[in-house]
């Protein structure tokens, strides 16, 4: 065997256990959620949480019916949000303002739960992408011009009329989720090792820590947001666990990572699935990468202007 063979297979011996360990970690956040939004769904929770925000959507200039999309995007993956907006009729302007909020604020139980594994505060990341999707609603409310254009699917919502309907299809879905979890969290963690052993992180890295400096980013972060945005933040934050365990990643880079990501991530799988539904390509790219930015200046502006405030106080203290 080469010596390439033998760090390759090296590398890959060192990331199963790895792998196995944080597919467990992951499925043991992801399995018991998903079942409980499945009941939260089925008990009509979530149009009960709609109703509540009929009066705030309007001042957004959505109608109050389009908050079921939205409250359903909270607690469950996308394609829940596009199968309810499917049954709702809208116009192009209205789905694109809804894309954006959906995009921004989904499947937070999940999403958060693991950003909370990897630095952040699981109330404050979810409380952030909840009001980012509101915000980011009113920036495209006004940015937007008027349209009549009708939006038009041909996707049906799934309806269960048994809990034995629900638990199915949640058996059904795990089947799913384990089975792409393994295959994605271990197909990561080798390339991970295999990228270490032969010290290419740093190479694919470098270029891209210009581009990261503008959004904010430490210099650590280049890889988690090419991992963050083509596989998606769970997975992301996977391989995100991996590294602070290695000491490669500080907590508190991670949580910088975890604001631009909870705004902005899975870029490509997410943005094909709306381009692919006729939302505009630019305006969710735009405006996903922009109030990313936006939130993680402001972040670091918030941090650095409490440091001044506290050092003074000290001063004053002092004398």
């Amino acid at each position: 065997m080469s010596r390439r063979s033998q760090r390759l297979w090296k590398s890959v011996r060192e990331a199963l256990p790895k792998s196995g360990k944080t597919c467990l970690w992951l499925l043991g956040i992801i399995l018991p959620l998903s079942l409980g939004v499945r009941l939260f769904d089925y008990y009509g929770a979530i149009d009960f949480l709609a109703a509540f925000l009929h009066p705030v959507f309007g001042l957004i200039g959505l109608p109050g019916a389009l908050a079921i999309v939205f409250i359903t995007s909270i607690f469950l993956p996308l394609y829940a949000s596009i199968a309810v907006m499917a049954s709702l009729a809208m116009t192009v302007r209205e789905a694109t303002i809804l894309t954006l909020m959906c995009l921004v604020a989904h499947n937070l139980p999940v999403e958060c739960a693991v950003t909370r594994k990897t630095g952040s505060s699981f109330l404050g990341m979810f409380a952030l992408r909840i009001g980012m999707a509101f915000v980011v609603a009113l920036f495209l409310s006004v940015l937007l011009p008027a349209d009549d254009t009708p939006f038009l699917l041909a996707i049906q919502p799934e309806r269960y009329t048994t809990l034995a309907e629900v638990f199915q299809a949640w058996v059904y879905s795990s089947v799913a989720i384990v089975l792409t979890i393994v295959v994605i969290v271990t197909l990561l963690m080798i390339l991970q090792r295999i990228l270490a052993e032969f010290e290419l992180i740093d190479a694919l890295s470098s270029p891209l820590r210009p581009l990261m400096r503008f959004f904010g980013l430490p210099d650590s972060s280049p890889f988690l947001w090419i991992v963050g945005n083509v596989v998606g933040l769970a997975y992301g934050g996977a391989v995100m666990a991996d590294r602070i365990e290695e000491g490669k990643l500080s907590p508190e880079d991670s949580n910088t990572v975890n604001y631009h990501l909870s705004v902005s991530h899975s870029l490509l799988e997410d943005t094909l699935l709306f381009v692919a539904l006729g939302i505009n390509l630019w305006i969710i790219v735009g405006t996903r990468l922009l109030f990313a930015t936006g939130v993680v200046w402001a972040r670091r502006l918030i941090i650095y202007l409490g440091r001044i405030y506290n050092e003074k106080r000290h001063s004053t203290f002092s004398t």
